[in-house]
C-alpha cells in the first residue's frame, strides 16, 4: 500500500449487495461526526465511532473498525483535534478503498 495508491480489500461475494450502501453510510457518518464535533457533541461522535468499531470487521473492513476505535477514544477524551484527524483518516481511506469480491 502506498500513500497515493488504492487500498484493495477482498470481501465475501455474499456481501456484494450490502457493501456499496455500507460505504455510503460511512461517508454520511463523516458528515454527522463533523457536525457533532462543531457542536461539541462528543457523545454523538463517540457513538458513531463505537458503531464503526463494531461494524467494520463484520463487513470485512478491519481498518474502519480500527479508525472507529480511535474516534471513539478521542471523543471520550473530548479531543477535537484528534477526532478530526481520525475522521480525515476515515475520509482518506474511503476515497482510496477498492473492493474485490470473491
Amino acid at each position: 500500500m502506498t500513500d497515493t495508491g488504492k487500498i484493495v480489500v477482498t470481501i465475501d461475494e455474499e456481501l456484494e449487495d450490502l457493501i456499496p450502501n455500507y460505504l455510503t453510510n460511512k461517508q454520511k457518518d463523516i458528515e454527522m461526526m463533523r457536525q457533532a464535533l462543531a457542536e461539541k457533541d462528543y457523545e454523538k461522535v463517540q457513538l458513531i465511532g463505537h458503531s464503526m468499531k463494531g461494524s467494520g470487521g463484520g463487513y470485512g473492513f478491519e481498518e474502519i473498525s480500527e479508525i472507529g476505535r480511535t474516534i471513539e477514544e478521542a471523543a471520550i477524551n473530548n479531543d477535537a483535534d484528534d477526532v478530526e484527524r481520525h475522521i480525515q483518516r476515515l475520509d482518506d481511506y474511503l476515497e482510496r478503498v477498492e473492493v474485490v469480491y470473491e
